[in-house]
């Protein structure tokens, strides 16, 4: 199987994932409700975030700002897929972290534009100390930068050190 192939395929599993698991808050927990998972670090909640990644301008009522939040949006899916296409089958860290990025940015731009908010389930917390609620796609996102940041940074010092 091609690389890229896999990792387009990957990427649709961990878009059905999130959209999956953002359907089965909304269809089982009423907005604002809480389900203790482990007691004093993680629940599920519902929470509608109508800003950006963990919550980010979510108290905005501005229909600009959600324009923006979907433009923004849009020209980074853009740009992921671009560079996406563009990088060679050769570098598999790199597809990976846009793969991460390519799924959580589509799972949060379709339900975004479907809905015009995005649903955050998944609540980390030490005792009263939460963590904004984010969800898989978040997760995906997170992950994908830190992973392509690293894929960046590893890949230079190896080539710089290799003269």
């Amino acid at each position: 199987m091609k690389p890229k192939f896999f990792f387009l395929a990957l990427a649709g599993v961990l878009f059905a994932a999130d959209q999956l698991s953002k359907g089965w808050v909304e269809a089982r927990l009423f907005e604002g409700q809480a389900l203790t998972v482990i007691p004093g670090f993680f629940n599920i909640v519902h929470v509608r975030n109508r800003g950006a990644i963990f919550g980010f301008l979510s108290g905005s009522g501005d229909p600009w700002v959600r324009a923006g939040l979907l433009a923004a949006a849009l020209a980074a899916l853009a740009f992921v897929l671009y560079y996406f296409f563009k990088t060679p089958a050769s570098e598999k860290g790199t597809l990976a972290g846009l793969m991460l990025i390519l799924a959580g940015a589509l799972g949060n731009q379709i339900s975004r534009f479907r809905f015009g908010y995005v649903v955050d389930f998944l609540d980390v917390h030490v005792g009263n100390a939460h963590w904004p609620s984010f969800n898989v796609a978040d997760s995906c996102i997170t992950i994908g930068a830190v992973w392509l940041i690293a894929s960046f940074l590893f890949r230079r010092r190896v080539s710089c050190c290799q003269r």
